[in-house]
């Protein structure tokens, strides 16, 4: 019987940990000719999860260029794409998430005429232009998919309002819980000399991760000024600040930041030391929407430094609060964690609701009994 081919592609850092899982277990099943490209419309982030997962791409369309723009990347990944997809033929192009990549990739593979396949399907947030271009990257590549395998018992039903087939529809859990659970291990020694150094037995670490686009300017003075009280109040507290490579970002953070040594400005961190330095954390406040999914499955309480997220089902849970951007709510939500104990083990001890560690072996069984059906998948 002829193998299935599939091709996954992916560009960036978060894609590709979400995705590792999922192309390793392609790679273990022999009913599988599986093979990968990647766009790296970020490139120098990808490679590090490559290296970590010990993958190596089939084609590498290597399109990143300095001061891309959205529609650059579009264009570029769907002609880098076309002759890619002509000459391996896949009967299924699987993406994943809501980067530009992911929607380039599902344009391009129905324009030659290949199923898609959408990992994390089915998020929404529910406003155009936040997150943006996310948002509707994702509600534009679920148009184009064929199977829609969605994390949470949500994201199916926000495809069903979206009258997609529940046949093309499989809650699966979250992929990234399938790559966190593989990395952490207890006797991890950072080696980072910053991250040395700190006493996470004793100290209360909050790690900070912010970047978005609709948090720059004033919405981001804000954060890192309720930022700078919170650790200039609390003795006890000691903050991690992986700063992402945007400039205006690290100008911002230079302004808070200046002249309090609790506050640990770093360079980006590699995917296994940042999954460790969050299981070392007391507690998270970020913008980032993996964040969300990854630490409420390591026991952390998150505090979501955004007006909305395409992840209510953490908020739900317990998981994950809302924050905003004022800076007084960030304060007072930051000091009730601090200061009341009962607060905190609420948020750290609720369940996680994206999964049990088992996305990628369900999406597999998935792909096989769709497009070979005499296989019997079960």
């Amino acid at each position: 019987m002829e193998r299935i081919r599939v091709l996954s592609v992916f560009g960036t850092r978060p894609e590709a940990v979400k995705m590792a899982p999922v192309v390793k277990a392609l790679a273990a099943d022999p009913a599988f000719d599986a093979r990968i490209c990647v766009t790296a419309q970020h490139r120098e982030m990808l490679d590090q999860v490559l290296s970590l997962f010990g993958i190596s791409p089939d084609y590498d369309l290597d399109i990143m260029q300095a001061g891309q723009g959205l529609s650059d990347i579009t264009c570029r990944v769907l002609k880098g794409l076309e002759p890619v997809i002509r000459e391996f033929r896949p009967e299924m192009v699987l993406v994943h998430g809501d980067t530009t990549t992911t929607f380039s990739a599902a344009l391009a593979a129905y324009y030659q005429g290949a199923r898609v396949g959408h990992v994390e399907a089915g998020l929404r947030s529910f406003d155009k232009f936040s997150p943006f271009p996310e948002e509707m990257n994702r509600c534009l590549t679920g148009r184009l998919a064929d199977l829609h395998f969605s994390p949470t018992a949500q994201n199916v039903q926000n495809l069903l309002n979206e009258g997609v087939d529940s046949a093309g529809i499989l809650k699966t859990g979250n992929t990234v819980i399938d790559a966190l659970l593989s990395v952490v291990r207890p006797d991890y020694v950072f080696d980072v000399p910053e991250l040395q150094d700190i006493d996470y037995d004793h100290k209360k670490v909050i790690l900070l991760t912010a970047h978005r686009r609709e948090n720059l300017g004033e919405p981001m003075h804000a954060i890192f000024g309720a930022v700078r009280e919170i650790v200039d109040r609390y003795p006890e507290v000691e903050l991690i600040f992986p700063m992402h490579k945007n400039p205006a970002v690290r100008e911002i953070a230079a302004a808070h930041f200046e002249g309090c040594d609790r506050i640990h400005r770093i360079e980006p961190l590699d995917y296994e030391p940042f999954a460790h330095l969050m299981a070392k954390s007391w507690l998270i406040l970020t913008d980032s929407g993996g964040i969300q999914e990854e630490a409420p499955a390591l026991g952390k309480p998150v505090l979501v430094l955004r007006r909305e997220t395409e992840r209510p089902e953490a908020v739900d849970a317990g998981t994950v609060k809302l924050a905003g951007v004022e800076k007084e709510t960030i304060i007072s939500m930051c000091e009730a964690l601090l200061t009341i104990p009962e607060a905190y083990q609420a948020m750290a001890n609720a369940v996680n609701p994206y999964g049990d560690g088992m996305a990628s072996q369900r999406i597999v069984e998935r792909i096989k009994k769709t497009l070979r059906p005499e296989m019997n998948a079960n």
